[in-house]
C-alpha cells in the first residue's frame, strides 16, 4: 500500500503560487486528482520535467504520495532520486510566466527551464 507522507518529510517543496495554481487547475477537472511529478529522457538538456493530472488507481505501490494542504503529489522512485530538493514554483508573467523548477540536483538546465542534466 502506497504511503502518505507528511508535509514536515516531503522532499519537494512548492510555492505558495504554485499550490494556489494547482489547486485551481485540479478544481476545473471537476473531480478528485493527484498531481504526478516526474523526469522524462528528452528535452533539450538530455531530461525533462513532467506534470500531469492522475486518479488514484494510477497509483503505484513504489510510488511516494506527498501531501500538500488540499492536493496530493505522487513521484516514482526513479524520479524522485532528481527532483528530491525541487522547489517548485508558479509565476503569472506575461513573459517567462508558468510553473518553474528549481532543481539542485541539476549539472545544467536549458533556456526554458523545462529540461536538464544530471
Amino acid at each position: 500500500m502506497t504511503q502518505t507522507i507528511s508535509s514536515a518529510q516531503r522532499g519537494i517543496l512548492i510555492s505558495d503560487a504554485a499550490i494556489d495554481q494547482i489547486k485551481s487547475l485540479c478544481a476545473k477537472q471537476g473531480k478528485e486528482l493527484y498531481l504526478r511529478l516526474g523526469v522524462r529522457q528528452g528535452g533539450c538538456s538530455g531530461m525533462s520535467y513532467m506534470m500531469d493530472f492522475i486518479e488514484s488507481s494510477s497509483i503505484d505501490e513504489k510510488d511516494e504520495v506527498f501531501d500538500y494542504d488540499g492536493f496530493k503529489l505522487v513521484c516514482d522512485p526513479k524520479s524522485m532520486l532528481y527532483l528530491y530538493g525541487l522547489v517548485l514554483d508558479y509565476s503569472d508573467a506575461l513573459i517567462g510566466g508558468g510553473f518553474q523548477f528549481s532543481n539542485p540536483n541539476a549539472s545544467q538546465s536549458c533556456g526554458c527551464g523545462k529540461s536538464f542534466s544530471a
